[in-house]
Order: C-alpha cells, then sequence, then structure tokens
C-alpha cells in the first residue's frame, strides 16, 4: 500500500492556501487561526502570514463569525470559516437553521449563501464533555444544508475545494482523530493492505468502497464515515483473518443528505447490513440510514439493520471513560458477529 505521504491536517492546509492563493473570492476566518497559533489543530498554519488580508481571526463569536460568513456570501464572495470545536456549533444554530439555509430559498434564488464552515468533530483525546462530542446529527434534519465528513480514504483538501465551490451551505466535519494521519491512496494494483479500493465518483462528493474478497462476494455490508474509519477497517481485516468473513466498506464524503443507492450492489450481495458513527446512538445518522434501506432494500435484508455507535451518555475526560463511551473496532466485531448468527 502507497501511503499519501500527507496527513489529513496537511491536505486541508494546502488546500486552503490554493483557494485563497487562486480565488480572490475566497476569505478565510474564525477564532485563533492566525499564525504564530495557526488554529487549534494548525490547520490554518502560516496562511495569515502568506495571505494577511483574507485570513484573520475574529472575536469569540460564533454567531457573529456566521453572521459575516452569511452577508460576505450573499455579496459574492465564498468565505470559509472555522468554528474552533464542533461542540460550539449549538452557539451559531440560528445562524445556521434560519438565516444561512433558507435566504436563497426565500429570496427565490436572487441570492446565493455559498459558506464553508470547518469544524473539528469527536472524542479521543481527552478533552471531556463539551468538547468531544459529534453533534452533527442536531442539522441532519436542516433542509438546503449539506454535511461532509471525509475520511483517510478521501483527499479531504479535495472534498473541501469542491464544497468551495458547493453554491449550498457546507458543514465541513474533520475527524480531530484523523488529522495527524496519513491519507491511504491505493496502490497501482488499487489496493490498501487487504482491501481493494474502489473511487466512486458517481456524485459531485466522492464515496469509497472497500473490499476485502475483491469484490466477488460480500456477506456484510458496513456504512461508515469520518473517524469512524480506522476502527471499521481494523474489525474487517480482523474478521477476514480470524473468520474469513468477505466485507465491504461504503464511505460516503457527503452524509447529509444520504444517497442510500451508493449501497445497491453491495447491499443485495450480502443483505447484512450494519451502520457506524461516532455520535450516539437515539436519533442519530445511524438511524435516517437505517430507514431509508428498510424503505427501498427491505426485500434483500436476511436480519435486522444493526446501528453501532456511542452510548447515549457524557463522554468523560478519563481514557477509561472516553473508550467506555465511544464505540471502537471491539464493538464493530462484536455486532457484525451477531448479526452474521441472525442472519
Amino acid at each position: 500500500m502507497k501511503h499519501g505521504n500527507i496527513t489529513y491536517a496537511k491536505s486541508l492546509n494546502k488546500s486552503l492556501h490554493d483557494l485563497i492563493d487562486k480565488n480572490d473570492s475566497v476569505y478565510l476566518f474564525g477564532c485563533d487561526i492566525n499564525d504564530p497559533y495557526g488554529g487549534a489543530f494548525k490547520v490554518t498554519k502560516g496562511l495569515s502570514t502568506q495571505f494577511p488580508e483574507r485570513v484573520f481571526s475574529t472575536p469569540i463569536s460564533e454567531a457573529g463569525i456566521i453572521g459575516v460568513a452569511s452577508g460576505m456570501a450573499m455579496r459574492g464572495l465564498r468565505p470559509i470559516v472555522e468554528i474552533m470545536f464542533g461542540d460550539f456549533l449549538t452557539l451559531c444554530t440560528d445562524q445556521i437553521v434560519n438565516h444561512i439555509s433558507k435566504f436563497r430559498w426565500m429570496y427565490n434564488n436572487k441570492v446565493k449563501v455559498p459558506i464553508v464552515i470547518r469544524t473539528p468533530m469527536g472524542g479521543r483525546r481527552g478533552y471531556g464533555p463539551t468538547h468531544s462530542q459529534s453533534i452533527e446529527k442536531l442539522f441532519m434534519g436542516v433542509p438546503e444544508i449539506v454535511i461532509l465528513s471525509p475520511s483517510n480514504y478521501h483527499d479531504p483538501g479535495n472534498i473541501l475545494e469542491k464544497a468551495v465551490y458547493d453554491d449550498s451551505p457546507v458543514l465541513f466535519i474533520e475527524s480531530k482523530y484523523l488529522y495527524t494521519r496519513e491519507l491511504k491512496k491505493p496502490d497501482e494494483n488499487g489496493s490498501s493492505g487487504i482491501f481493494k479500493v474502489f473511487l466512486d465518483e458517481s456524485e459531485y462528493y466522492p464515496n469509497i468502497v472497500l473490499s476485502n474478497n475483491d469484490f466477488e462476494d460480500c456477506e456484510v455490508t458496513i456504512i461508515a464515515y469520518g473517524g469512524m474509519i480506522p476502527f471499521v477497517e481494523k474489525a474487517a481485516e480482523y474478521l477476514m483473518i480470524e473468520e474469513e468473513l468477505s466485507i465491504e466498506i461504503i464511505i460516503p464524503s457527503k452524509i447529509t443528505p444520504f444517497n442510500y443507492n451508493i449501497c445497491n450492489n453491495s447491499l443485495k450481495k450480502s443483505g447484512r447490513v450494519v451502520i457506524v458513527e461516532e455520535g450516539t446512538l437515539t436519533n442519530g445518522w445511524g438511524a435516517e440510514v437505517t430507514s431509508l434501506i428498510q424503505e427501498h432494500y427491505f426485500n434483500y435484508l436476511k436480519c435486522p439493520i444493526v446501528r453501532i455507535a456511542a452510548k447515549d451518555m457524557l463522554i468523560g475526560s478519563t481514557k477509561t471513560l472516553e473508550e467506555y463511551a465511544l464505540p471502537d473496532d471491539r464493538d464493530i466485531i462484536n455486532k457484525i458477529m451477531e448479526c452474521v448468527v441472525k442472519g
């Protein structure tokens, strides 16, 4: 397997640089993004030095940040904003739900609101209950909002560039767990470790499909996104070696609106579906995907769809409490084996 020789965070940094350099309408701002700090996770490092007039730090007012970006977007610019932690999206909910998602429709397409809201999401860093959540599900039912969450198999910088040129408001979720990990690129045979990798570019935002059996057979279909992919990958590799299970992993970059048709080929082969997310189980992304699959593919299912997610509890600061709350490869292995036995 070939590594991308670039980390998830550096891919984003490079694309931000290219976007600002090539397009005068692109601006970038948020709390503490200026040098020498360069943002909480260093994704904006070096950008304010190189583009001081179009990259700048703001006061701590998440609602104000989105409000300013909204006005800029309606005046023809393409702002990218950084909300320091995804947990803080609650502070700009009114701007997202009642403003940027509605202006284009309210004014009969006379204005566009092409905003990209970048924000790190998720746990596994010991940051505690208010800095470790995955709350993207709070915005999944809002019409006209696109939610993206690229994995380490996608090129997140490439996805970000596509988002900037999308005329819809985009919530761009960046996994804190993936920031320091190298991107995974298939070798000349289209392989990454034991997995064959298929890039599905039939949509504007690409999807990735992995197979541990060269796409010849499939006993279980896993659907997952973002920071859960390393855990899903580890579980699928274990089950291939220890249980000889053929597994396909479907990895969308766009999680809302979700195109259930990307599951078509795999699901019809397997009849067993496991959905994995880092957010809490109740009313999560997995519930919506489950509903869509039940509605459109019910006759192909051999057993009930399985959802794997964080427990419905707060995330503690200590490693033990955090690991207890969040799903990992062991949970995925156990649930898949239960699914196989049932089916």
